[in-house]
């Protein structure tokens, strides 16, 4: 049984504790949060302890922390976790600053302590069925990626306020997926991005439309569109072309039902938002971090997929600015 501590009771806390909670190898025994009524309501689905981080991180019988508390709090608590000798479990992103993820980085490696980050979206059971088909060759070699990603509705302005920005908050995920799939790290990076939807975003510097192009060093190209606000749902959606063919993977929809009329043909919209269309994604990552801790073995996707994706984030960031595809930094 691997005893874990959760830092951060909000909402992906809450999903994160549900997860532990149905993993049988795992126990929630410590929440750490600031906030008591949000740590009360997981202390009483759970039957874990309101702690502070000294308590949870001085206590032997845990084998691992659960970060998913606010973002700016990722990396310190990833540095105590690891000086503590505790296996991390961390939401994306590490940290809004390269230099703040590279001295997490250091420190987990100085530990040496297992590291995963949480890309839920390569545990997605329809996400994973593709990339299993690249390795199979069902494609030959791949030459498009294409992905789509865009949330029902925008945020609200205090989340925006400290989100870092549409590239590091949301593209980052496809970031990371575009990795994946493209079998090849993405050496330039195209990005655009404009504010046709709320103007809270321009406020702030940032889009809620966005279009980035990545290309490898030899010549494999991923584009990925995002949108804050899709009226039919959370649209998810990946597409690999190939020499040999595609693989497409569509949206979740609540049921397979199809109506056809002499108007028209008419199904579900997809699944809302992202709690219902990654729910099995949020359990899988959960159980294979508790796994990787129970056999001593570094879990899948580490620290340096998540510093990765954000070294993506930050040239989208900068081409977005420039106007011109940026080189990525590989150090």
């Amino acid at each position: 049984m691997i005893e874990l501590a959760l830092f951060g009771a909000g909402q992906i806390g809450s999903i994160h504790a549900r997860s532990i909670a149905a993993d049988p190898k795992a126990r929630l025994k410590y929440v750490v949060d600031p906030r008591p009524d949000a740590a009360q309501r997981i202390v009483a689905a759970t039957g874990a302890a309101i702690v502070d981080r000294a308590t949870a991180l001085a206590d032997p019988a845990i084998g691992g922390v659960v970060i998913a508390s606010a973002t700016d709090t990722h990396a310190e608590i990833a540095i105590a976790a690891a000086a503590s000798g505790k296996a991390i479990f961390c939401e994306k992103p590490i940290d809004l600053a390269l230099d703040r993820v590279d001295a997490c980085l250091a420190a987990v490696a100085r530990a040496g302590v297992p590291f995963q980050i949480g890309f839920n979206r390569r545990f997605d059971p329809s996400f994973r069925a593709v990339r299993d088909a690249i390795d199979a060759g069902r494609v030959g070699k791949v030459e498009l990626v294409v992905i789509t990603s865009r949330d029902p509705a925008p945020d609200s302005e205090d989340y925006l306020r400290v989100s870092g920005g549409l590239f590091r908050d949301m593209t980052i995920h496809d970031f990371d997926m575009a990795r994946l799939l493209l079998g090849e790290e993405p050496s330039e990076v195209f990005a655009t991005g404009s504010c046709l939807i709320d103007p809270v975003f321009a406020r702030l510097g940032d889009f809620d439309t966005v279009m980035v192009v990545l290309r490898t060093a030899s010549g494999r190209l991923c584009h990925i569109n995002n949108s804050v606000r899709a009226v039919y749902g959370y649209d998810q959606r990946i597409e690999v072309f190939g020499s040999a063919g595609m693989l497409r993977a569509a949206n979740l929809t609540p049921t397979s039902l199809e109506y056809s009329g002499a108007d028209g043909i008419v199904s579900d919209k997809p699944l809302y938002f992202f709690l219902e269309r990654y729910a099995e994604a949020y359990a899988a990552e959960l159980r294979s971090f508790v796994a990787s801790i129970a056999e001593g073995r570094q879990p899948v996707p580490g620290a340096e997929d998540g510093r990765r994706a954000m070294l993506l984030a930050e040239a989208a960031l900068a081409s977005s600015k420039s106007g011109r595809f940026e080189p990525v930094r590989t150090t």
